[in-house]
């Protein structure tokens, strides 16, 4: 064969193994697929106040790896009205007092390298009331006499919350979490924003709370106040007064908290206080 004739023969060869290879690529990019729901999420557990609940998340057809994220959602009686519940995106979830008398679904993302996609499983029965078989007639009343006294109002589907005038003792408020824009407070710093979340002692966001926040030792910033919104939050802004930085090697801001409701006595009724601190960095 003429050396002209085996070049061309080689060159046939090579492009052939590009073709080839091509098409393999082309395919193996085809099947890349982004998850699609065959069979819904579904929910097992005994839908009763102080139950766990356990999420499957269903049959998903798409390439491998899978990964799912899970988000609980409240629902009215009849399984309508749905919202997410803050914080609940574990496989499982606890049911709470302020669920009772509606029921739950939950909602599965599931995802993959070319993309994701959600489900939602069917709602589970109405929550009931937490249950015990105590021994005696007067251990069942003791036990009826707790439970309906607990002060902690019943969310509903529509809202998120619960109003801070609907809450009764034994039940309080609490400055369940805090959050500041500025970290940390420097000597440059002339004001700054603290937003604050308020729950009852049942876990549950209250709106209509009023919240007051000042810095010890006083003067150093000013003192704002605010109410909750219906998520249970607060955003104050305090400004820079001539009392900061309270010593030359101060570390930190602490701040002295309180949620209370319109009218109650501020050391009495619902009401609730703690110190927080916010770091300071005033050389360096």
């Amino acid at each position: 064969m003429k050396p002209t004739h085996r070049l061309r023969a080689l060159a046939l060869v090579v492009l052939s193994a590009l073709v080839a290879a091509g098409a393999a690529f082309a395919a193996t990019r085809h099947s890349a697929v982004a998850p699609s729901n065959q069979s819904p999420p579904s929910i097992t557990g005994d839908p009763t106040v102080g139950s766990t609940l356990t999420a499957s998340p269903g049959t998903w057809n798409g390439s491998s790896p899978i990964s799912y994220q899970y988000q609980w959602q409240v629902c009215g009686a009849d399984g309508k009205n749905c919202h997410a519940i803050s914080g609940a995106t574990d496989k499982t979830y606890t049911v709470k007092t302020g669920d009772q008398g509606n029921t739950i679904r939950v909602h599965v993302i599931a995802g993959n390298s070319d993309g994701s996609s959600g489900a939602t499983s069917d709602a589970t029965p109405q929550i009931k009331a937490a249950s015990s078989a105590p021994a005696t007639t007067a251990a069942k009343t003791t036990t009826q006499a707790q439970t309906q006294s607990n002060g902690c109002p019943k969310t509903t589907a529509s809202s998120s919350s619960v109003a801070a005038s609907a809450i009764t003792a034994p039940a309080r408020l609490q400055i369940a979490s805090f959050s500041s824009s500025v970290r940390p407070i420097t000597l440059g710093t002339s004001s700054f924003s603290v937003r604050f979340h308020v729950s009852d002692t049942c876990g549950q966001a209250v709106s209509g709370a009023s919240v007051y926040a000042t810095a010890v030792p006083y003067n150093q910033f000013s003192i704002p106040r605010g109410t909750t919104d219906q998520n249970g939050n607060v955003t104050l802004s305090f400004n820079r007064l001539r009392g900061f930085p309270a010593a030359d090697k101060q570390q930190l801001l602490v701040m002295f908290v309180r949620a209370s409701r319109a009218g109650d006595n501020l050391l009495a009724g619902i009401s609730t206080r703690r110190l927080v601190s916010l770091s300071v960095k005033l050389h360096g």
